[in-house]
C-alpha cells in the first residue's frame, strides 16, 4: 500500500492543493487513502429479471464471498471474485446482474421515481443509472435516456436491451438543447453530469487522472451550468431534479449548487440516505442549504461522488 507522501506526489499538484484548500488534513489524508488501490466489485442484481437471495445463493455455490450494502437491498460488495471471474456465471449474460460502482447506484436512490412517472436522465450512457432508474420504477412509466457520443449512444441501447429496461427510450442529442425540446414533460430529471471525475482516480493508474487539470475543471463548469439550466427547462413544476458528479472539488459540486439557487426558482431538498462514507457539503461562504447535498468520500468500496436534490417551485 502507497503512503500518503508517496500519493501526493503521484496525483496533480494542483489537485492536492485544492483539496488542501477545502479539507482538513485529516479529510484529505482519508481522500488520499481511499485513492491508494483498486476497489472492490459492487453490483446490484436487475430485480426487472431477477432477485437478490437467488444471486446470494447462486455466489454461494460458487465460492464468491460478499457482503450487502446497508442502504442498498439489492446490491452486494464482491470481496474475493473480479468482474471478468463472475462475467463467467451465466447470471451475467442473461442481465441478471449490472457491474456498478457503489455511488453510481446513490443518484437513482435518491431521486426515488415512482412505477407511471415520467422521468429523463440527461447523459445517460453507458446505462448504469438508467436501467437502475427502470428497476426502481418496475419497467412502468417512461424514461427518456439520452448521450450525445454516439459508440456510448450504442453501448447505451445494448445495456438497456439486456437488462430489459422496456420503458427505456434511447436518443442522441445535445444535452444542452433538451430543454426547449421537452419543456416543462418531465416529473424527474437526473443529471449525473460529465466531470473531471476526481472521484474516480487511483494513485497506481495514471490513466485515472492524466488528463486532469483546472484548465479542464473550469471548461466543465460551463457546460455543466448549460446541462441544468436545460434539466430545469425539461422538469415540471414541483418536480425533482439530482444533480451528480463522481468529482470532489467544489468548482463543479458547491460552486454550481449555489449558483443554481441564485438563479432559478428552485430549493435543495434533504437526502434520506445514510451512507457511511459521506459528509454535508461545504456550505462555506455561501448558502447554507448547500449542506443538504452530499460528497461520498474515496474509499475501498466506494468512489467519490457528489449528490444533491432539488425541488422546482
Amino acid at each position: 500500500m502507497l503512503s500518503i507522501n508517496e500519493i501526493k506526489r503521484r496525483l496533480p499538484k494542483e489537485f492536492i492543493e485544492e483539496l488542501y484548500e477545502v479539507y482538513t488534513p485529516i479529510t484529505v489524508d482519508k481522500i488520499l487513502t481511499g485513492m491508494t488501490d483498486d476497489r472492490y466489485t459492487t453490483l446490484r442484481v436487475n430485480t426487472l429479471k431477477y432477485d437478490i437471495y437467488s444471486l446470494m445463493n447462486i455466489f454461494k455455490e460458487n465460492n464468491v464471498k460478499f457482503e450487502r450494502v446497508p442502504w442498498f437491498k439489492d446490491a452486494l460488495i464482491v470481496k474475493n471474485a473480479r468482474e471478468k471471474d463472475i462475467q463467467k456465471l451465466d447470471i451475467y449474460g442473461k442481465g441478471y446482474i449490472y457491474f456498478q460502482s457503489l455511488s453510481s447506484m446513490v443518484p437513482p436512490l435518491v431521486l426515488n421515481p415512482r412505477p407511471g412517472e415520467s422521468v429523463l436522465d440527461m447523459t445517460a450512457a453507458p446505462g448504469s443509472k438508467t436501467t437502475e432508474l427502470a428497476m426502481l420504477m418496475e419497467n412502468k412509466g417512461e424514461i427518456l435516456a439520452n448521450e450525445l457520443d454516439k459508440i456510448r449512444y450504442e453501448r447505451l441501447k445494448f445495456n438497456v436491451q439486456m437488462q430489459g429496461a422496456n420503458i427505456v427510450q434511447v436518443i442522441n442529442r445535445r444535452g444542452e438543447k433538451l430543454g426547449d425540446e421537452y419543456e416543462s414533460k418531465f416529473d424527474k430529471v437526473l443529471l449525473d453530469t460529465p466531470c473531471s471525475g476526481e472521484g474516480r482516480f487511483i494513485a497506481t493508474s495514471p490513466q485515472t487522472y492524466r488528463n486532469w487539470s483546472l484548465k479542464n475543471v473550469n471548461t466543465l463548469v460551463k457546460l455543466q451550468k448549460k446541462l441544468f439550466e436545460s434539466g430545469y427547462k425539461a422538469l415540471k413544476s414541483g418536480g425533482e431534479l439530482v444533480y451528480s458528479t463522481c468529482t470532489i472539488n467544489r468548482f463543479e459540486n458547491e460552486f454550481i449548487l449555489d449558483w443554481v439557487l441564485n438563479n432559478f426558482d428552485i430549493r435543495l431538498v434533504d437526502i434520506e440516505l445514510d451512507i457511511k462514507d459521506s459528509i454535508k457539503g461545504n456550505s462555506e461562504g455561501l448558502n447554507t442549504s448547500i449542506e443538504k447535498s452530499i460528497k461520498i468520500l474515496p474509499s475501498k468500496v466506494m468512489e467519490g461522488f457528489f449528490v444533491a436534490k432539488f425541488r422546482k417551485l
